[in-house]
């Protein structure tokens, strides 16, 4: 398999390359850090790097064969955030290498079935030859996959006309949200037959449904991919099936992490880069005797390995023994492999079989094992010791337990006890879903891709993994998100107003900005309170949980402070800079970089885009305020004040000042424009109560003022907050986030106003039938009413239908009735008698 290292490389830059060059100190001790080592069980422990100042770190990257989904991204940007924290917070030059795992069972199985589904597509069936192909299948995966739709003894054969009623009583318990047994809680187990059975879904709908051979075998597919696979050979001699494969879908995975604002890692390694390295590695362990061949392929001795006095499984003991992760950690397509000496023992080096790709070695032509590629990368980056190695949590054993094992095999010297290769194990928690975990393998998964299209943005993504531990597992739930959108909205008001407030300092007079501008302190005290808080979070094993609280309660300390009398703005933009900072260290500003000394957020997705030309920027918003200036040209207004407004505003020559200076920011830019179309509003409304404004003429500046507000500007991502005795406040919104708005707000308008409409419709039909009602003598009230057969001459019945006496009770309570209605039919005849 070709090297691959010169055609691809990790996403783009973030950031600008003078970012290595950046001078960072570390303000706090090393000695003051904790973290949660998973070779160490228990509470966080001191966190003391080889070389001081520095930290080498190497952390599992994806294996590429599918696209990357949320379970995915809460590893890597959990992973990214202490990256981030120990560079820009703790100031460590981190050194981090990552890995693609580029040769798998998986990859190969994948690859290998996708193109084998191409060439049976390819095949001149006939309709009758396809169904009998996806029904031999179909049978085929249901005795694999979900044995309990065909029992022993059942003598009905399983077609997609009977797979209904059998799934239904076989598998009804864990469609309806339980376990398979009844007792206990769903877990994996049950989200696997769910995905098997959605499987056998598609097939039975094809097989029912389909109208051509295509659209058979496209909705069969899932449960074709394996039983032509086991029937059919491939010549992978070629072995691009499966660098196509792996080749987009690192592009893919790249680009996912770009999109999530991950930071590129230092280096990164390829197993289809390393193959002569690996095969070195192997015949060192060999010749140390912790290794041995076995028809072709090579095994990890762990008889031999604890006999010379090393642990093995320090990570997961309990799970040593643990037969399915061991087969899991060996791959689908070694599971019936003989030759080892016991069965825990795993493989260095697997022998190829037709259909796997393969490279020459010493005992065979074939493939490195899955866990045997980290430690050969890992070694040749950091060398026989490093820092960190990281990944999820399900890695750790067997992959990062036997990674142990083989490296501490080849670096060990004999009477030196045993070697440690790691110094920090950290494992990332799970995220779940209805109690399992989400998994490519389980299909119950949300792609990064598409949970970026629809339900997140790339912060909001990162806030909800922020507010649960790195190393604690997570499950995403109503409430938890939100939590997130109260969070985010919190700070991204806070950063609104406070802009604006600044804004508006610096451009009110020289009286109104001194007083916004005052050196009273006001916040100080609660800024350094959070500062060492905050700190002291960081400190405990990266506790982004408490981190993010103290934030939020020094934002809300700091908009009531900033909304109270005499308020000293700079001691809240204080505050602004340096939660800005904070955001900006925990990456939830994907256009910031480091050392982050702006002043609030971005865009919440990484945008990526280049400077915009100025004058192309601020267009729209001139664009704006040279027709509210016509408009208000064209009101023939002989106000003083409005008048000098349109005679002496030059937001151009304002614009061109700040152009000049070099600015960038198109909200900068922007502003002489916004502020001269507000002042126009501003003098619009100040006037709408004048005595010499005809009844038109105020109909028309209201209209326009809110126009101006709540569409001309709202679609530009500017809103106006009306203030009493002063100018309105700007600020800078999301447009989208603002249109949202409008459109609630007049969908609500709309809903209360035909709310309205109906109760005033039921209010004149009740009054109709009020009337309708009133016609009726009251003699005749009772007349009609099949219930009574005899009445007395006031019309008050005297029996019942059946012939019955009418009870005293009864006839007591109608009179009160017919007393009641004659008032009314005594309304209508007068109402009658007015009319006529």
């Amino acid at each position: 398999m070709r090297a691959l290292i010169n055609s691809r490389t990790f996403f783009r830059p973030l950031f600008r390359s003078t970012f290595a060059k950046l001078p960072f100190t570390r303000p706090f001790s090393m000695a003051s850090i904790t973290v949660h080592n998973s070779l160490k069980p228990g509470p966080p422990v001191p966190f003391v790097p080889k070389q001081e100042g520095k930290i080498s770190w190497y952390a599992c990257g994806p294996t590429v064969y599918d696209l990357s989904h949320l379970g995915h991204a809460r590893n890597y940007v959990s992973t990214d955030v202490i990256r981030r924290i120990l560079t820009h917070h703790f100031g460590f030059e981190v050194n981090f290498v990552m890995n693609y795992t580029d040769v798998d069972d998986k990859i190969i199985i994948k690859a290998r079935r996708k193109r084998l589904f191409e060439l049976e597509k390819q095949k001149p069936y006939t309709p009758e030859q396809s169904r009998d192909l996806v029904s031999k299948a179909f049978v085929a995966y249901a005795e694999k996959s979900l044995p309990l739709l065909v029992p022993e003894g059942e003598t009905t054969p399983l077609d997609e006309h009977s797979y209904q009623a059998r799934k239904d009583a076989a598998y009804g318990r864990v469609l309806a949200g339980g376990t398979l047994s009844g007792e206990g809680k769903p877990s994996d187990a049950e989200a696997k037959i769910k995905m098997h059975l959605a499987n056998m879904d598609s097939a039975a709908n094809a097989l029912k449904s389909s109208d051509s051979n295509a659209a058979l075998l496209d909705g069969a597919e899932e449960v074709l991919l394996p039983y032509i696979d086991a029937k059919e050979t491939i010549d992978t001699s070629d072995q691009t099936i499966f660098t196509d494969l792996t080749k987009a879908m690192e592009k893919a995975f790249n680009d996912d992490m770009q999109a999530l604002n991950v930071l590129p890692p230092t280096a990164v390694t390829r197993v289809t880069e390393y193959v002569p390295q690996i095969v070195a590695f192997v015949e060192q362990i060999i010749q140390k005797g912790f290794g041995y061949e076995s028809d072709g392929s090579v095994y990890f001795d762990i008889g031999a390995f604890e006999k010379a006095g090393n642990q093995y499984a320090r990570l997961r003991p309990e799970s040593k023994n643990d037969k399915a992760l061991q087969e899991e950690g060996e791959g689908a397509l070694s599971k019936a492999e003989g030759g080892k000496k016991r069965p825990g023992d795993f493989a260095l080096w697997k022998k190829s079989k037709p259909g796997e790709p393969y490279w020459p070695s010493p005992w065979s032509q074939g493939r490195p094992g899955w866990h045997i590629e980290c430690s050969v990368m890992a070694s040749d980056k950091l060398g026989q010791t490093m820092d960190i190695h990281s990944g999820g949590i399900d890695l750790a054993f067997p992959h990062h337990d036997n990674e142990l094992a083989q490296s501490e095999a080849y670096w060990c010297e004999c009477g030196k006890g045993e070697h440690t290769w790691v110094n920090y194990f950290l494992h990332m928690g799970h995220l779940s879903i209805s109690g399992s975990k989400m998994s490519k393998s389980l299909k119950n998964f949300q792609t990064i891709q598409d949970a970026l299209a629809t339900t997140y943005t790339a912060r909001s993504m990162r806030i909800v993994f922020l507010m649960g531990r790195w190393n604690d597992g997570v499950e995403i739930s109503p409430d938890m998100r939100k939590q997130a959108d109260s969070w985010e909205n919190t700070l991204d008001n806070f950063f609104t107003n406070i802009k604006a407030r600044i804004s508006e300092a610096e451009s009110a007079a020289p009286a109104v900005g001194n007083l916004f501008l005052t050196e009273n302190k006001g916040l100080g005290d609660e800024l350094e309170q959070a500062k060492k808080d905050l700190n002291s979070a960081l400190c405990n094993s990266f506790d982004t949980p408490t981190a993010m609280q103290i934030l939020v309660r020094l934002v809300r300390d700091a908009n009531i402070y900033m909304n109270s009398p005499g308020s000293n703005i700079k001691e809240v933009e204080a505050v602004a800079r340096w939660v800005t900072k904070i955001v900006g260290i925990f990456g939830l500003d994907p256009n910031a970089e480091p050392p982050y000394e702006g002043l609030g957020w971005g865009s919440p997705n990484v945008s990526g885009a280049a400077d915009v030309d100025p004058q192309t920027g601020v267009k729209p918003f001139s664009a704006v305020y040279a027709a509210v200036k016509k408009e208000v040209e064209d009101l023939h207004l002989s106000e003083a004040s409005v008048k000098t407004l349109l005679e002496q505003q030059d937001p151009e020559t304002e614009f061109s000042e700040i152009e000049k200076s070099g600015e960038k920011d198109v909200e900068k830019l922007a502003l002489p424009f916004i502020r001269a179309t507000s002042r126009l509003r501003d003098g619009l409304r100040s006037i709408v109560s004048s005595a010499t404004l005809e009844p038109q003429q105020k109909q028309a500046i209201l209209l326009l003022s809110d126009r101006i507000r709540d569409y001309d500007l709202t679609d530009l991502g500017v809103q106006l907050d009306d203030q009493v005795d002063k100018p309105s406040l700007v600020k800078f919104v999301p447009a989208a986030k603002l249109i949202a708005a409008r459109e609630e707000k007049a969908a609500l308008a709309a809903e209360k106003a035909r709310k309205k409409e109906e109760e005033r419709k039921e209010r004149e039909r009740k009054e109709e039938e009020k009337w309708a009602k009133a016609k009726v003598p009251p003699q005749d009230l009772f007349k009609g009413d099949a219930k009574y057969q005899e009445w007395d001459s006031e019309g008050i019945p005297t029996k019942l239908a059946d012939g019955s006496e009418l009870p005293k009770s009864q006839a007591k309570k109608l009179k009160k009735e017919q007393d009641k209605h004659k008032k009314l039919h005594d309304e209508w005849l007068k109402k009658v008698a007015s009319s006529n």
